[in-house]
C-alpha cells in the first residue's frame, strides 16, 4: 500500500477540500469535501487530469508543475475557478508538495459565503447611510412644501377670478405630488402585519396584476415548488415587495420590443443558508426571471438605491421599497442580469428564529 493510500481515510474525513495529484498533475485523490464543491465523482475520474476540473487561467498548469518539480508550496487568495460542470466558485487554496512522485497536496477553502456575507453587510450599512440621509433631506423638503401649499391656498382665497386661482391650483396639486414623492422615498414605515400564507397565492395574485397591467401580451409562467410550507409574513407588503420587480420586468419587456416576452416565476427551498451573519436552516427561494434586454452593468451594482432607474421616466424607488420590505422580513434579494435574461432571488427565512453564524 502506498503512502497516499495510507492517508485516504485520514483526507476523507476531513470537511476541507484536498486533491491529490502527481507530477503530470493527474488525479491520484479527491475526498468527498473535494468531490462535493467541484461536483465530480473521483471514482469516474481518477487519472484524468487536474485541468478536466476546473480552469483558472492559463498559467496555472505551469504554477503547478513548477511546484512539483522544485518541491515548492504556495498560496493563491480569492481565485476564480470556473468548473467545467458550468458553475464558478471563488477559492482560497495551497499546494504543498506531497511524497516521492513530485506529487501534490491542493488544499481548497472556498470563501464564496464568506465574499457574499462580507457584500451584505457592506450594502446594508451603505443603504442605511443613504436612507438616513434620505430622511434628513425629506424632513428639510416636507417642511417648506407644507408652507408653500398653505400660501397657496390662502392666495386662492384672496384672487377674485377663477382663471387666476387655476395656477394656485397647479402649485397646490405639485407640491402634493412632491410630498407624495418624498413619502415614497422614504419607504413604508409600518412594521410587518404576519399571518401564515401560501407564497403560492402571493404569486399568483402578483401575475394576475401583471397579466391585466400588460393586457395579455407578456407570458407568466408558474415554476413552483409545491412542498413549500406556509410562510409567517405580511401578505400585503410581499405583494408589494414582489409585484414591484415584476412590473419593472413588465415595463422593461414592453418598452425593449422583446420577442415573446415571459416572466418565469420560480419557488424553491434553499437548506442552510446565511443571510447576513444569520443561518437558517430553511430558507423560501423565490425568483422573478425575464428575457429582457437585461441591465446595464454601469447601474446594476447600484440598482437597490433610491432614484437610480434604467428607464428614463422611472422613479427608481420600486426596488429601494421592495428591499426595504424584504429586510423587514430577514430576508435578501439578489440580482444578476445579462442580455436575455435577468433574474431577481428573493431569500425569505422559514423560520421565526435564527441563530448566529
Amino acid at each position: 500500500m502506498s503512502t497516499g493510500d495510507l492517508h485516504k481515510p485520514l483526507l476523507d474525513s476531513l470537511s476541507t477540500a484536498i486533491i491529490l495529484v502527481d507530477g503530470e498533475l493527474r488525479l491520484r485523490h479527491m475526498n468527498p469535501a473535494a468531490e462535493a464543491l467541484l461536483a465530480v465523482s473521483c471514482e469516474r475520474t481518477l487519472g484524468e487530469p487536474l485541468t478536466q476540473f476546473f480552469f483558472e487561467s492559463s498559467e496555472t498548469p505551469g504554477q503547478l508543475r513548477s511546484a512539483a518539480e522544485q518541491a515548492n508550496h504556495y498560496t493563491k487568495r480569492h481565485a476564480e475557478w470556473q468548473l467545467l460542470t458550468g458553475g464558478q466558485i471563488t477559492v482560497d487554496y495551497t499546494v504543498t508538495p506531497f511524497g516521492e512522485a513530485s506529487g501534490l497536496v491542493i488544499e481548497i477553502q472556498p470563501i464564496d459565503r464568506l465574499l457574499r456575507i462580507s457584500r451584505e453587510e457592506m450594502l446594508t450599512s451603505s443603504q442605511e447611510t443613504t436612507r438616513n440621509l434620505v430622511r434628513g433631506m425629506a424632513h428639510e423638503i416636507k417642511n417648506p412644501l407644507g408652507g408653500i401649499r398653505g400660501a397657496a391656498q390662502l392666495l386662492a382665497r384672496e384672487l377674485p377670478g377663477s382663471d387666476l386661482q387655476e395656477y394656485t391650483g397647479v402649485i397646490i396639486d405639485e407640491a402634493d405630488r412632491l410630498r407624495n414623492l418624498v413619502d415614497r422615498m422614504l419607504g413604508p414605515n409600518q412594521l410587518p402585519q404576519r399571518q401564515w400564507l401560501n407564497i403560492h397565492e402571493v404569486l399568483e395574485r402578483v401575475a394576475t396584476i401583471i397579466k391585466a397591467e400588460s393586457s395579455g401580451s407578456v407570458t407568466l409562467t408558474g415554476d413552483y415548488d409545491p412542498s413549500i410550507p406556509d410562510l409567517n409574513a405580511d401578505k400585503e407588503q410581499l405583494i408589494q415587495a414582489l409585484l414591484n420587480i415584476a412590473r419593472n420586468a413588465m415595463q422593461a419587456l414592453l418598452e425593449s420590443g422583446t420577442e415573446a416576452p415571459d416572466i418565469r416565476l420560480v419557488t424553491r427551498i434553499q437548506r442552510r443558508y446565511t443571510i447576513g451573519r444569520h443561518h437558517h436552516p430553511l430558507v423560501c427561494r423565490i425568483d422573478i426571471v425575464d428575457n429582457g434586454p437585461g441591465i446595464p452593468q454601469d447601474i446594476l451594482k447600484n440598482i437597490f438605491y433610491p432614484m437610480i432607474s434604467g428607464r428614463a421616466d422611472g422613479t427608481g424607488l420600486g426596488l429601494t421599497i421592495s428591499q426595504h420590505l424584504i429586510h423587514q422580513h430577514q430576508g435578501l434579494i439578489e440580482c444578476d442580469s445579462e442580455p436575455g435574461q435577468t433574474r431577481f432571488s428573493l431569500y425569505l427565512p422559514m423560520e421565526a428564529q435564527h441563530a448566529e453564524v
